[in-house]
């Protein structure tokens, strides 16, 4: 059986800006193109966000690049995208959207072993700017930590 390349886009922001209260794995209603495109790599999550609609979750202005080989039905890039979820994990994130400061940011989008695209969105609460310099401020002493011990 042919082996495709392990798709894991992350959106390496979000973990930045954001701290991370609550995760769900969601599916995403595509067009053929875009699976396509997903499965070589050609897609980004940066400025990406999740809203509810009428009952359902969008994913807007998530970046997928149109299909070299597709034709005049090729999808257009930066189009809003139905997410798939169960009514009862949708009423959680109605829930928690309604508080101040927190929003719905998707962290991961892969292919599953079914061949399915799926996308890792979470509930997150905006971080202060004293928090990202300690977040920093971690990562580099995790690095220097990392670089003694390999000596």
């Amino acid at each position: 059986m042919k082996t495709l390349k392990e798709v894991n886009i992350k959106n390496r922001r979000a973990t930045f800006d954001y701290a991370i209260v609550d995760t769900f794995t969601a599916g995403i209603v595509l067009t053929g193109t875009e699976i396509k495109s997903i499965r070589l790599g050609k897609a980004g999550l940066t400025d990406t966000y999740c809203y509810i609609n009428n009952g359902e979750v969008w994913v807007k202005n998530m970046y997928i690049a149109e299909y070299f080989y597709g034709s005049y039905n090729n999808h257009t890039d930066r189009r809003d995208r139905k997410l798939l979820l169960t009514g009862r994990e949708i009423q959680r994130l109605e829930k928690a959207n309604k508080e101040a400061g927190v929003t719905i940011v998707p962290l991961r989008l892969f292919i599953n072993d079914r061949g399915l695209a799926k996308l890792v969105i979470a509930i997150a609460r905006g971080k202060h700017e004293y928090d990202k310099r300690q977040a920093i401020k971690e990562r580099e002493d995790k690095r220097n930590l990392a670089r003694v011990m390999q000596k």
